[in-house]
């Protein structure tokens, strides 16, 4: 059987690879790819998040920045009347961080505006209503819901929050180890379990945990359902609390992470996203974190059971 030649073919290949994390086979396909095709936005992205996949992140995130030219992302650059900002020097000049993708996104790269911060600027960081008050109470920046009419001082220049790690030249070995989101405590011990994640994301079927999945030992739920909480200052309060976390790779995993909370996440085979990497037992993200893989053809029970073997002494 030949191997695949026309662009199309070439991306087909090397996104299968990409499914399931095989990240250093994708990128040949890929760079193939984009050979055939120089201009293809979408294989440009494509080899980004491969090379993101590998830990290469001084070569990943420059080309990370094409994923506004790639319309199903729905990653579009804001109508803003100041310039965008390159990586020129901020100090004493103003930005606004517009938000983008999902709520774990936003809370994941909210730790480099408090970076803008120290270099300086006067930083505006927008975000998903529901991420205000936590983000308010912890980073140390002007931050505004981004819903309605937003009103804020006019700044020198824009930025979406995916492009700082690029324009900050960030690699795996620069991101900072510390928690850089606070909430005081409001439960007294217990395992927290978010089992499911939002059910428009693409790879959720897979991600999530099914509901008639039997948990073999004593969690808390923290769906906003059976909690209560009306925002993620909410959510914190009640992580910061608990033993520890354990959660499917959804925004609860990012939040007990940016907390330096104790957490467990559990990994789909098919489909895991580029920032876990592959094979790897824990991440630079989040130090507090460790990183359960469902196997290939591996059911949940089998990861749960796993898991429950390394989980601390818990009340």
């Amino acid at each position: 059987m030949g191997m695949p030649v026309s662009a199309v073919d070439l991306h087909a290949a090397g996104s299968a690879h990409a499914l399931r994390g095989e990240w250093a086979e994708a990128e040949t396909f890929f760079r193939r790819a984009l050979a055939a095709e120089p201009g293809d936005a979408v294989v440009r992205h494509a080899l980004a998040v491969s090379l993101l996949g590998q830990g290469r992140y001084r070569e990943g995130f420059p080309l990370y920045a094409h994923r506004t030219e790639v319309p199903a992302l729905r990653v579009a650059k804001p109508n803003a009347p100041w310039p965008q900002w390159k990586g020129e020097d901020l100090k004493g000049r103003g930005v606004v961080l517009f938000p983008e993708q999902g709520l774990g996104d936003q809370i994941m790269l909210a730790r480099f505006a408090p970076v803008l911060r120290e270099r300086g600027a006067d930083v505006t960081l927008l975000c998903s209503p529901a991420l205000e008050r936590l983000f308010s109470s912890s980073l140390g920046v002007r931050v505004i819901a981004a819903s309605g009419a937003v009103e804020f001082p006019d700044p020198d220049f824009w930025a979406l929050i995916g492009d700082l790690p690029g324009l900050l030249e960030i690699d795996v070995e620069d991101l900072k180890a510390e928690p850089y989101l606070r909430a005081p405590a409001i439960s007294s011990g217990g395992i927290g379990l978010a089992r499911r994640g939002n059910p428009r994301h693409a790879n959720d079927a897979n991600r999530s945990l099914p509901l008639e999945l039997v948990i073999p030992f004593d969690t808390v739920s923290l769906s906003p359902e059976d909690t209560g909480a009306a925002d993620f200052l909410d959510t914190a309060e009640i992580v910061a609390g608990l033993d520890c976390v354990i959660s499917v790779d959804t925004s609860v995993a990012h939040l007990a992470g940016a907390l330096g909370k104790p957490c467990f996440v559990m990994l789909p085979s098919v489909g895991a996203d580029w920032r876990w990497m592959t094979g790897q037992q824990h991440t630079p993200w989040y130090p507090s974190m460790s990183l359960f893989r469902q196997g290939r053809g591996e059911n949940w029970s089998n990861v749960l059971a796993r898991l429950a073997n390394c989980l601390p002494p818990h009340k």
